[in-house]
């Protein structure tokens, strides 16, 4: 299978501070890949060095072989990107964001049909401000999957949502990595990684502590959940100021 993410020895550092430090990875096509670690751990930043919002300060990154830097607009055209914290105007409706948002690209997909998909048909001229947690997160989702993306970043997709909902997205996520569909997620929730993601990798401070599947982790650890092997990794068991 063809590389979609290509991430070589990429280190970023703030003053200091290094955020990530020489991580490498890659992401085939029509598969899930998890980016896992506790807040601060360098996930963030890793996403946006491959993104090209952020420049690294050593090594390379390729998004379906083109530089995330100096190929940035034929990027944009293929890549959906879905983040817990959106910026939108204060009384825009899920319509006209929808239809803004389809605006920006060459080649959609209905908007309409994703929203039905995702359960929020009904909210279609409600202003997005007056949506629920769970119902915004859908819609972000919506939106990252509007121009038909061959890639698709999803940051913390299932926050806000019950349990009904997460299982509905988990379900319409899988039919679309049957579909060719390569999904870059970062999760907090461990039974949606065991379940969605071929590949996992967990940082540390802005390292990786493990590369691989999540039956490999289970069996490179002293724990049989996963729950409790992601802790183990990341020593965040005596973290209690750490948000899981």
């Amino acid at each position: 299978m063809k590389d979609m993410i290509k991430v070589e020895k990429l280190t970023k550092k703030y003053g200091s501070h290094t955020a990530v430090d020489e991580i490498n990875l890659s992401v085939k096509r029509g598969t899930v890949f998890g980016l896992l670690g506790a807040n601060g751990a360098g996930k963030t930043t890793t996403i946006e060095c491959i993104l090209g919002t952020k420049k690294a300060d050593h090594g390379t990154v390729s998004i379906m072989g083109m530089d995330p830097h100096k190929q940035r607009k034929k990027i944009f055209q293929k890549v959906g990107v879905q983040f817990q914290e959106a910026a939108y105007q204060d009384k825009i409706t899920v319509s006209e964001l929808c239809e803004f948002t389809a605006s920006l690209y060459k080649s959609t997909t209905d908007f309409m049909e994703l929203l039905s998909e995702f359960g929020i048909s009904d909210k279609l001229k409600s202003p997005v401000k007056e949506l629920s947690g769970g119902q915004r997160q859908r819609l972000f989702i919506v939106l990252a999957l509007i121009p038909k993306p061959e890639v698709v970043f999803l940051d913390e997709l299932t926050t806000g949502l019950d349990a009904r909902s997460r299982r509905d997205v988990w379900k319409i996520l899988a039919d679309l990595k049957e579909m060719g569909l390569t999904i870059f997620l970062t999760s907090h929730f461990m039974d949606e990684v065991e379940v969605l993601c071929d590949q996992i990798c967990i940082l540390k401070r802005g390292k990786i502590v493990f590369y691989g599947t999540v039956a490999e982790a289970i069996r490179q650890s002293p724990y049989e959940k996963f729950e409790d092997v992601y802790l183990w990794f990341t020593d965040e068991e005596g973290q209690n100021d750490e948000n899981l």
